[in-house]
């Protein structure tokens, strides 16, 4: 095989590839009912015509019988009247018209046949038109369910099944931790709370004890001297000077004190 054989086969396969790579299934199909169509303009042309021709033939033959019918009364006529010479002219012409109406009857029944054929066949292809129409619809459909299909698969093939399950891990881990720190604000706002209520709780226990030891620490009430010119439901006297306490307790107030600072 030559270079130029070669050369030939492959721009050839590689132009055969371009063009079933170009055909599409829809336009095929228009192109085909569209041309089916044409055919059946074309054969009811062509029905008419041979339908024409056939009328056409049809009158000659009919009219060749009645020049064979008027030529045979012609002859008769001439017998009659005792002219055997012009009796023979009417039956020569008689057979010419008898030549010329069986050749003709040959040809309108050779064009009845085809006629009939023809109708015959555009019945066919009006048929098939029709149902050709409804086939296209059909496959129409097909092909725009198998176009959806395909351009499904290709979604799906070109959708990386790890890349997603990574990103619902990373979604996960995020939520996971958004939990945790929301759970933990809420363990700090409630130890918080409980502190304030044991700090309060402490505060009140404190100030008890303290006013318990206030209470013991506080001198004796003087009892109070009433005069004889001075009745009972008078209003007592208020002491002028308050009694100072013990110095050792006001040490030790001092020195509780100077504790309580340290603290």
């Amino acid at each position: 095989m030559g270079l130029f054989d070669r050369l030939k086969r492959v721009v050839g396969a590689n132009l055969n590839d371009l063009v079933s790579k170009a055909e599409d299934p829809e336009k095929m199909l228009e192109q085909a009912l569209l041309e089916m169509q044409e055919d059946m303009v074309k054969l009811r042309q062509g029905v008419a015509q041979a339908i024409a021709a056939q009328k056409r033939t049809e009158k000659q033959y009919n009219e060749g019988q009645n020049e064979i019918n008027k030529w045979q009364r012609n002859a008769q006529l001439a017998l009659q009247k005792g002219d055997e010479n012009l009796a023979r002219q009417a039956l020569e012409r008689k057979k010419t018209y008898t030549d010329t109406a069986t050749a003709l009857k040959t040809s309108l029944d050779q064009q009845t046949v085809q006629v009939e054929g023809l109708k015959k066949n555009l019945i066919q292809l009006e048929s098939k038109i029709s149902e050709a129409k409804t086939k296209k619809e059909m496959l129409k459909a097909r092909i725009t369910a198998a176009k959806a299909q395909e351009q499904l698969g290709n979604m799906v093939s070109g959708m990386s099944t790890s890349s997603a399950m990574s990103a619902f891990e990373r979604m996960e881990e995020k939520v996971l931790l958004q939990e945790s720190r929301a759970q933990s604000t809420a363990e700090l706002v409630g130890s918080d709370l409980e502190n304030q209520f044991a700090r309060l709780e402490s505060g009140s226990d404190v100030d008890d004890e303290l006013a318990a030891m206030k209470a013991s620490l506080a001198p004796a009430p003087e009892p109070k001297l009433l005069t004889p010119e001075q009745p009972s439901t008078a209003t007592p006297a208020q002491p002028t000077s308050t009694t100072k306490p013990a110095q050792p307790v006001d040490a030790e107030l001092e020195a509780l004190r100077k504790q309580l600072d340290n603290l």
